[in-house]
Protein backbone atom coordinates (compact mmCIF):
# COMPACT_ATOMS: atom_id res chain seq x y z
CA UNK A 1 0.00 0.00 0.00
CA UNK A 2 2.88 2.03 0.93
CA UNK A 3 4.35 1.47 -2.39
CA UNK A 4 1.44 2.63 -4.59
CA UNK A 5 1.05 6.00 -2.93
CA UNK A 6 3.21 7.82 -4.86
CA UNK A 7 1.54 6.32 -7.73
CA UNK A 8 -1.95 7.60 -6.49
CA UNK A 9 -0.47 11.48 -5.59
CA UNK A 10 0.89 11.67 -9.40
CA UNK A 11 -2.10 10.41 -10.72
CA UNK A 12 -4.63 13.19 -8.50
CA UNK A 13 -1.87 15.75 -9.68
CA UNK A 14 -2.36 15.04 -13.55
CA UNK A 15 -6.14 14.93 -12.71
CA UNK A 16 -5.83 18.22 -11.42
CA UNK A 17 -3.59 19.60 -14.19
CA UNK A 18 -6.45 18.55 -16.58
CA UNK A 19 -9.03 20.06 -15.08
CA UNK A 20 -7.32 23.61 -15.08
CA UNK A 21 -6.63 23.31 -18.17
CA UNK A 22 -10.15 22.41 -19.15
CA UNK A 23 -11.13 25.23 -16.73
CA UNK A 24 -8.44 27.83 -18.57
CA UNK A 25 -9.99 26.81 -22.01
CA UNK A 26 -13.69 27.23 -21.27
CA UNK A 27 -13.03 30.55 -19.87
CA UNK A 28 -11.17 31.60 -22.78
CA UNK A 29 -14.56 30.91 -24.78
CA UNK A 30 -16.64 32.44 -22.30
CA UNK A 31 -14.51 35.37 -23.01
CA UNK A 32 -14.48 35.07 -26.66
CA UNK A 33 -18.10 35.45 -26.97
CA UNK A 34 -18.38 37.85 -24.38
CA UNK A 35 -15.92 40.17 -26.57
CA UNK A 36 -17.96 39.14 -29.76
CA UNK A 37 -21.30 40.07 -28.14
CA UNK A 38 -19.32 43.68 -26.46
CA UNK A 39 -18.54 44.79 -30.38
CA UNK A 40 -22.06 43.31 -31.54
CA UNK A 41 -23.63 45.43 -28.71
CA UNK A 42 -22.25 49.02 -29.03
CA UNK A 43 -24.47 50.66 -31.01
CA UNK A 44 -28.03 51.33 -29.44
CA UNK A 45 -31.08 52.89 -30.61
CA UNK A 46 -32.36 55.35 -28.00
CA UNK A 47 -34.09 58.40 -29.24
CA UNK A 48 -35.79 58.85 -32.45
CA UNK A 49 -37.94 55.99 -34.02
CA UNK A 50 -36.09 53.38 -34.85
CA UNK A 51 -36.17 52.30 -38.90
CA UNK A 52 -36.42 48.29 -39.11
CA UNK A 53 -33.31 46.29 -40.41
CA UNK A 54 -33.53 43.57 -42.58
CA UNK A 55 -34.32 40.56 -40.55
CA UNK A 56 -31.19 37.82 -40.37
CA UNK A 57 -32.38 34.52 -42.13
CA UNK A 58 -32.04 32.38 -38.59
CA UNK A 59 -34.61 34.39 -37.69
CA UNK A 60 -37.26 33.15 -39.87
CA UNK A 61 -37.31 29.89 -38.60
CA UNK A 62 -40.02 28.56 -36.16
CA UNK A 63 -40.59 27.77 -32.63
CA UNK A 64 -40.38 24.21 -31.57
CA UNK A 65 -43.75 22.47 -30.16
CA UNK A 66 -43.25 19.01 -28.80
CA UNK A 67 -43.68 16.64 -31.76
CA UNK A 68 -45.53 14.78 -29.71
CA UNK A 69 -48.28 17.12 -29.23
CA UNK A 70 -48.05 18.08 -32.81
CA UNK A 71 -48.79 14.16 -33.50
CA UNK A 72 -52.17 14.52 -30.80
CA UNK A 73 -53.22 17.33 -32.72
CA UNK A 74 -52.78 15.45 -35.87
CA UNK A 75 -54.58 12.37 -34.56
CA UNK A 76 -57.57 14.21 -33.21
CA UNK A 77 -57.99 16.47 -36.33
CA UNK A 78 -58.48 13.05 -38.35
CA UNK A 79 -60.31 11.85 -35.73
CA UNK A 80 -62.59 14.49 -36.04
CA UNK A 81 -62.88 14.24 -39.69
CA UNK A 82 -64.10 11.06 -39.27
CA UNK A 83 -66.99 11.74 -38.09
CA UNK A 84 -68.23 13.82 -40.56
CA UNK A 85 -70.41 13.42 -44.09
CA UNK A 86 -68.81 13.79 -47.47
CA UNK A 87 -70.40 17.54 -47.72
CA UNK A 88 -68.82 18.46 -43.97
CA UNK A 89 -65.23 17.42 -44.67
CA UNK A 90 -65.58 19.75 -47.88
CA UNK A 91 -66.55 22.09 -45.78
CA UNK A 92 -64.00 21.72 -43.39
CA UNK A 93 -61.05 21.43 -45.28
CA UNK A 94 -59.61 23.63 -48.52
CA UNK A 95 -56.23 23.29 -50.11
CA UNK A 96 -53.82 26.14 -48.47
CA UNK A 97 -53.83 29.38 -50.27
CA UNK A 98 -52.48 33.09 -48.62
CA UNK A 99 -55.90 34.43 -49.43
CA UNK A 100 -57.85 31.72 -47.65
CA UNK A 101 -55.39 31.96 -44.78
CA UNK A 102 -55.96 34.97 -44.16
CA UNK A 103 -59.68 34.66 -44.27
CA UNK A 104 -60.29 35.08 -40.51
CA UNK A 105 -62.29 38.44 -38.50
CA UNK A 106 -63.32 39.36 -35.23
CA UNK A 107 -66.58 40.69 -36.34
CA UNK A 108 -70.05 38.65 -35.51
CA UNK A 109 -69.96 38.38 -39.38
CA UNK A 110 -70.52 34.37 -39.87
CA UNK A 111 -69.37 32.09 -42.80
CA UNK A 112 -69.34 35.01 -44.86
CA UNK A 113 -65.44 36.21 -43.31
CA UNK A 114 -64.20 32.74 -42.28
CA UNK A 115 -63.41 29.06 -43.78
CA UNK A 116 -64.59 26.28 -42.21
CA UNK A 117 -67.89 24.57 -40.59
CA UNK A 118 -69.38 26.38 -38.03
CA UNK A 119 -70.02 24.75 -34.58
CA UNK A 120 -74.22 24.77 -34.82
CA UNK A 121 -73.90 22.30 -37.64
CA UNK A 122 -71.89 19.46 -35.59
CA UNK A 123 -74.04 17.32 -33.86
CA UNK A 124 -72.68 16.93 -30.14
CA UNK A 125 -70.51 14.02 -31.05
CA UNK A 126 -68.88 15.97 -33.85
CA UNK A 127 -68.55 19.28 -31.90
CA UNK A 128 -66.64 17.16 -28.80
CA UNK A 129 -64.36 16.07 -31.68
CA UNK A 130 -63.89 19.40 -32.82
CA UNK A 131 -63.04 20.98 -29.57
CA UNK A 132 -60.51 18.37 -28.77
CA UNK A 133 -58.75 19.27 -31.94
CA UNK A 134 -58.35 23.02 -30.25
CA UNK A 135 -57.95 22.13 -26.88
CA UNK A 136 -54.61 19.57 -28.16
CA UNK A 137 -53.56 22.57 -29.79
CA UNK A 138 -53.85 25.10 -27.42
CA UNK A 139 -52.28 26.44 -23.84
CA UNK A 140 -53.01 24.65 -20.70
CA UNK A 141 -52.98 27.68 -18.12
CA UNK A 142 -55.18 29.13 -16.27
CA UNK A 143 -57.70 31.60 -18.19
CA UNK A 144 -55.10 31.00 -20.90
CA UNK A 145 -55.31 29.29 -24.02
CA UNK A 146 -58.21 26.78 -24.19
CA UNK A 147 -59.45 28.05 -21.18
CA UNK A 148 -59.83 31.57 -22.53
CA UNK A 149 -61.46 30.82 -25.32
CA UNK A 150 -63.75 28.57 -23.99
CA UNK A 151 -64.99 31.67 -22.04
CA UNK A 152 -64.34 34.31 -24.52
CA UNK A 153 -66.81 31.44 -26.60
CA UNK A 154 -69.73 31.77 -24.32
CA UNK A 155 -69.70 35.61 -23.46
CA UNK A 156 -71.26 35.78 -27.19
CA UNK A 157 -74.16 33.76 -25.78
CA UNK A 158 -74.49 36.58 -23.22
CA UNK A 159 -74.62 39.12 -26.05
CA UNK A 160 -76.79 37.42 -28.13
CA UNK A 161 -79.73 36.72 -24.92
CA UNK A 162 -79.31 40.78 -23.92
CA UNK A 163 -80.28 42.59 -27.08
CA UNK A 164 -76.99 41.51 -29.11
CA UNK A 165 -79.76 38.96 -31.54
CA UNK A 166 -79.00 36.52 -33.45
CA UNK A 167 -75.45 37.31 -34.77
CA UNK A 168 -73.70 36.62 -31.35
CA UNK A 169 -74.20 32.48 -30.53
CA UNK A 170 -71.01 30.34 -29.05
CA UNK A 171 -72.60 28.32 -32.09
CA UNK A 172 -71.51 30.43 -34.65
CA UNK A 173 -67.74 29.23 -34.12
CA UNK A 174 -65.82 27.87 -37.18
CA UNK A 175 -62.97 25.30 -37.40
CA UNK A 176 -61.23 24.90 -40.52
CA UNK A 177 -58.34 22.54 -41.65
CA UNK A 178 -56.22 24.19 -44.97
CA UNK A 179 -54.62 20.80 -45.96
CA UNK A 180 -54.89 17.79 -44.71
CA UNK A 181 -53.38 17.07 -41.13
CA UNK A 182 -50.31 15.24 -41.05
CA UNK A 183 -47.02 14.89 -39.84
CA UNK A 184 -45.38 15.10 -42.81
CA UNK A 185 -46.85 18.28 -44.93
CA UNK A 186 -47.62 21.91 -44.38
CA UNK A 187 -51.18 22.62 -43.10
CA UNK A 188 -52.52 25.09 -41.01
CA UNK A 189 -55.81 24.63 -38.28
CA UNK A 190 -58.25 27.71 -38.14
CA UNK A 191 -60.63 28.50 -35.35
CA UNK A 192 -62.76 31.47 -33.76
CA UNK A 193 -65.61 33.56 -34.35
CA UNK A 194 -66.56 36.70 -33.08
CA UNK A 195 -63.78 37.91 -31.04
CA UNK A 196 -61.89 35.13 -31.37
CA UNK A 197 -59.40 34.02 -33.84
CA UNK A 198 -56.44 31.45 -34.06
CA UNK A 199 -54.08 30.54 -37.31
CA UNK A 200 -51.47 27.68 -36.32
CA UNK A 201 -49.34 26.66 -39.05
CA UNK A 202 -47.56 23.28 -39.06
CA UNK A 203 -44.89 21.50 -41.33
CA UNK A 204 -43.64 18.76 -41.34
CA UNK A 205 -44.48 17.34 -38.12
CA UNK A 206 -43.55 20.34 -36.29
CA UNK A 207 -45.39 23.98 -35.27
CA UNK A 208 -44.05 26.83 -38.00
CA UNK A 209 -46.22 29.80 -37.03
CA UNK A 210 -48.61 30.35 -34.29
CA UNK A 211 -49.86 34.07 -35.72
CA UNK A 212 -52.01 35.82 -36.19
CA UNK A 213 -54.28 35.92 -32.89
CA UNK A 214 -57.16 37.95 -31.83
CA UNK A 215 -58.62 38.28 -29.14
CA UNK A 216 -61.44 40.55 -27.47
CA UNK A 217 -64.03 40.86 -25.12
CA UNK A 218 -67.68 41.89 -24.09
CA UNK A 219 -68.57 42.34 -21.25
CA UNK A 220 -65.28 42.68 -19.83
CA UNK A 221 -66.33 40.23 -17.05
CA UNK A 222 -69.25 37.65 -16.24
CA UNK A 223 -70.59 35.17 -14.27
CA UNK A 224 -69.70 31.41 -15.76
CA UNK A 225 -70.72 28.53 -13.90
CA UNK A 226 -70.76 30.55 -10.27
CA UNK A 227 -67.34 32.53 -10.94
CA UNK A 228 -66.58 35.68 -12.12
CA UNK A 229 -64.62 35.06 -15.40
CA UNK A 230 -62.52 37.77 -17.26
CA UNK A 231 -61.04 36.62 -20.17
CA UNK A 232 -58.95 39.16 -20.82
CA UNK A 233 -57.77 40.62 -17.36
CA UNK A 234 -54.53 39.03 -17.48
CA UNK A 235 -53.51 40.66 -20.54
CA UNK A 236 -54.97 44.01 -19.70
CA UNK A 237 -53.89 43.96 -16.13
CA UNK A 238 -50.00 43.68 -17.41
CA UNK A 239 -49.84 46.16 -20.01
CA UNK A 240 -51.22 48.47 -17.63
CA UNK A 241 -48.75 47.82 -15.13
CA UNK A 242 -45.98 47.60 -17.57
CA UNK A 243 -46.98 51.15 -18.32
CA UNK A 244 -47.09 52.65 -14.98
CA UNK A 245 -43.49 51.77 -14.43
CA UNK A 246 -42.53 54.32 -16.64
CA UNK A 247 -41.78 57.81 -15.64
CA UNK A 248 -43.63 60.89 -16.63
CA UNK A 249 -40.48 61.71 -18.98
CA UNK A 250 -40.75 57.80 -20.30
CA UNK A 251 -44.54 58.22 -20.63
CA UNK A 252 -43.97 61.58 -22.90
CA UNK A 253 -41.87 59.43 -24.96
CA UNK A 254 -43.86 56.97 -25.44
CA UNK A 255 -47.27 58.13 -26.27
CA UNK A 256 -48.67 58.84 -29.28
CA UNK A 257 -50.47 61.94 -31.07
CA UNK A 258 -53.17 59.71 -33.19
CA UNK A 259 -55.85 58.23 -32.10
CA UNK A 260 -56.77 54.59 -32.29
CA UNK A 261 -60.78 53.33 -32.42
CA UNK A 262 -59.05 49.73 -32.54
CA UNK A 263 -56.26 47.38 -32.72
CA UNK A 264 -54.29 47.96 -36.80
CA UNK A 265 -53.74 44.72 -37.72
CA UNK A 266 -56.69 42.62 -38.14
CA UNK A 267 -58.88 41.29 -39.09
CA UNK A 268 -57.98 39.56 -41.89
CA UNK A 269 -55.92 42.16 -42.90
CA UNK A 270 -57.91 44.94 -42.77
CA UNK A 271 -54.71 47.15 -43.16
CA UNK A 272 -54.75 46.95 -46.80
CA UNK A 273 -54.72 43.10 -47.44
CA UNK A 274 -51.04 42.75 -47.50
CA UNK A 275 -50.24 42.44 -44.10
CA UNK A 276 -47.58 44.87 -44.03
CA UNK A 277 -46.34 45.76 -40.35
CA UNK A 278 -45.02 49.30 -39.98
CA UNK A 279 -41.37 49.70 -40.87
CA UNK A 280 -40.70 52.29 -38.24
CA UNK A 281 -40.91 51.02 -34.59
CA UNK A 282 -42.85 54.43 -31.88
CA UNK A 283 -42.96 55.03 -28.64
CA UNK A 284 -39.95 54.09 -26.38
CA UNK A 285 -37.48 51.82 -26.45
CA UNK A 286 -37.11 48.72 -23.87
CA UNK A 287 -33.00 49.18 -24.32
CA UNK A 288 -33.72 52.30 -22.45
CA UNK A 289 -35.49 50.67 -19.36
CA UNK A 290 -34.78 49.54 -16.08
CA UNK A 291 -34.37 45.98 -15.59
CA UNK A 292 -37.51 46.19 -13.44
CA UNK A 293 -38.90 47.50 -16.19
CA UNK A 294 -37.73 45.67 -18.92
CA UNK A 295 -38.96 42.23 -16.64
CA UNK A 296 -42.61 43.74 -16.59
CA UNK A 297 -43.15 43.81 -20.73
CA UNK A 298 -41.78 40.39 -20.47
CA UNK A 299 -44.69 39.60 -18.24
CA UNK A 300 -46.60 42.18 -20.71
CA UNK A 301 -45.64 39.25 -23.46
CA UNK A 302 -46.41 36.31 -21.76
CA UNK A 303 -50.47 35.87 -21.65
CA UNK A 304 -50.51 36.25 -25.36
CA UNK A 305 -48.12 33.40 -25.75
CA UNK A 306 -49.37 31.47 -22.71
CA UNK A 307 -52.41 30.93 -25.05
CA UNK A 308 -50.66 28.59 -27.30
CA UNK A 309 -49.08 25.16 -26.91
CA UNK A 310 -46.55 24.94 -23.88
CA UNK A 311 -43.52 23.86 -25.93
CA UNK A 312 -44.12 26.69 -28.09
CA UNK A 313 -45.42 29.12 -25.70
CA UNK A 314 -41.90 28.62 -23.99
CA UNK A 315 -39.84 29.11 -26.94
CA UNK A 316 -41.40 31.92 -28.42
CA UNK A 317 -41.33 33.86 -25.25
CA UNK A 318 -37.49 33.25 -25.05
CA UNK A 319 -37.64 34.44 -28.54
CA UNK A 320 -39.02 37.38 -27.84
CA UNK A 321 -37.12 38.23 -24.55
CA UNK A 322 -33.49 37.81 -26.56
CA UNK A 323 -34.92 40.71 -28.53
CA UNK A 324 -36.38 42.92 -25.75
CA UNK A 325 -33.61 45.46 -25.97
CA UNK A 326 -34.31 46.30 -29.65
CA UNK A 327 -38.52 46.53 -29.11
CA UNK A 328 -40.49 49.12 -28.98
CA UNK A 329 -44.08 50.09 -26.77
CA UNK A 330 -46.16 53.48 -27.09
CA UNK A 331 -49.86 53.78 -25.94
CA UNK A 332 -53.06 56.53 -26.20
CA UNK A 333 -54.37 57.59 -22.79
CA UNK A 334 -53.88 59.98 -20.34
CA UNK A 335 -52.57 57.66 -17.71
CA UNK A 336 -50.14 58.89 -14.84
CA UNK A 337 -47.00 57.75 -13.54
CA UNK A 338 -47.36 54.54 -10.98
CA UNK A 339 -51.19 54.20 -11.51
CA UNK A 340 -51.88 50.99 -13.19
CA UNK A 341 -55.61 51.52 -13.06
CA UNK A 342 -55.67 55.25 -14.69
CA UNK A 343 -54.68 53.30 -18.21
CA UNK A 344 -56.37 50.94 -20.11
CA UNK A 345 -59.84 51.93 -19.08
CA UNK A 346 -61.55 54.56 -21.62
CA UNK A 347 -62.56 54.15 -25.02
CA UNK A 348 -59.66 54.83 -27.58
CA UNK A 349 -56.77 54.42 -25.02
CA UNK A 350 -54.77 51.95 -26.67
CA UNK A 351 -51.08 50.25 -26.31
CA UNK A 352 -48.61 48.47 -28.51
CA UNK A 353 -45.48 46.47 -27.96
CA UNK A 354 -43.43 45.96 -31.20
CA UNK A 355 -40.54 44.40 -31.57
CA UNK A 356 -38.00 42.59 -34.22
CA UNK A 357 -40.44 39.87 -34.21
CA UNK A 358 -43.88 39.99 -31.57
CA UNK A 359 -46.60 42.50 -32.60
CA UNK A 360 -48.99 43.64 -29.56
CA UNK A 361 -52.29 45.56 -29.69
CA UNK A 362 -54.45 45.98 -27.20
CA UNK A 363 -57.41 48.27 -27.81
CA UNK A 364 -60.19 49.86 -25.81
CA UNK A 365 -63.41 50.33 -27.17
CA UNK A 366 -67.48 51.26 -26.18
CA UNK A 367 -69.35 48.39 -26.01
CA UNK A 368 -71.35 47.29 -28.81
CA UNK A 369 -74.10 45.49 -26.71
CA UNK A 370 -74.04 47.25 -23.30
CA UNK A 371 -74.68 50.67 -22.92
CA UNK A 372 -71.99 53.01 -21.00
CA UNK A 373 -69.55 49.95 -20.85
CA UNK A 374 -66.12 49.65 -22.75
CA UNK A 375 -64.92 46.06 -24.15
CA UNK A 376 -61.27 45.20 -25.23
CA UNK A 377 -59.68 44.22 -28.32
CA UNK A 378 -56.58 42.75 -28.67
CA UNK A 379 -53.98 41.24 -31.41
CA UNK A 380 -50.70 39.19 -31.74
CA UNK A 381 -48.91 38.81 -34.56
CA UNK A 382 -45.16 38.03 -35.61
CA UNK A 383 -43.21 39.96 -37.67
CA UNK A 384 -41.25 36.23 -38.72
CA UNK A 385 -43.71 33.44 -37.74
CA UNK A 386 -47.48 34.67 -39.15
CA UNK A 387 -48.89 31.80 -41.28
CA UNK A 388 -45.65 29.93 -40.79
CA UNK A 389 -44.80 32.19 -43.71
CA UNK A 390 -47.42 30.45 -45.39
CA UNK A 391 -46.07 27.44 -45.05
CA UNK A 392 -42.63 28.00 -46.15
CA UNK A 393 -40.84 27.74 -42.36
CA UNK A 394 -39.33 24.12 -42.03
CA UNK A 395 -36.72 24.18 -39.67
CA UNK A 396 -37.62 24.18 -36.19
CA UNK A 397 -35.85 26.67 -33.87
CA UNK A 398 -35.30 25.86 -29.93
CA UNK A 399 -34.24 29.59 -28.92
CA UNK A 400 -32.13 28.27 -26.41
CA UNK A 401 -30.13 25.97 -28.24
CA UNK A 402 -29.12 29.53 -30.13
CA UNK A 403 -28.11 31.48 -26.67
CA UNK A 404 -24.95 28.46 -26.77
CA UNK A 405 -26.61 25.00 -25.72
CA UNK A 406 -24.18 23.01 -27.25
CA UNK A 407 -24.82 19.97 -25.52
CA UNK A 408 -28.96 19.50 -26.38
CA UNK A 409 -29.95 19.78 -23.09
CA UNK A 410 -31.51 22.99 -23.62
CA UNK A 411 -29.71 25.17 -21.43
CA UNK A 412 -27.19 27.76 -22.45
CA UNK A 413 -23.91 26.50 -21.45
CA UNK A 414 -22.10 30.13 -21.43
CA UNK A 415 -23.61 33.40 -19.74
CA UNK A 416 -22.60 36.04 -21.78
CA UNK A 417 -22.48 40.38 -20.66
CA UNK A 418 -24.31 42.05 -23.02
CA UNK A 419 -22.24 45.61 -22.39
CA UNK A 420 -25.66 47.43 -24.03
CA UNK A 421 -27.71 47.09 -20.90
CA UNK A 422 -25.48 45.92 -18.16
CA UNK A 423 -27.35 42.26 -18.03
CA UNK A 424 -25.73 38.79 -18.07
CA UNK A 425 -28.35 36.52 -19.87
CA UNK A 426 -27.76 32.89 -19.37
Amino acid sequence: MENNQPQIVAGAKRHLHGERILIIAFAGLSLAFALYYTLANTTTHAGPPEKIAAVQPSTTDASAASPATVSDVVAKAQAFKATLTAAQTTTLQQNYSATLARRWSNLPCGSSCRNGIQFSNLTSAQLAAALAVIQAAMGTAANEGYDEFHQIRLADDILGSNGGGGAYSSGIYFIAFLNEPSTTGGWMLQFGGHHYAANIAYNNGRVVGATPQFRGIEPISFTLNGATVAPLSQERDALAAMLASLTSAQLTTARLTQTFGDVTMSPGESNGGNGTFPTTRVGIQVGSLSDAQKALVAAAIRPYTSDLDPAVAQNLFRIYQNELNDTYIAYTGNGTAGNASSFLNANTNYVRIDGPSVWIEFSVRTAAVFPGAIHYHSVYRDRQRDYGRDLSLTVPLDVRRANFDFDGDNRADLAVFRPSNATWYV
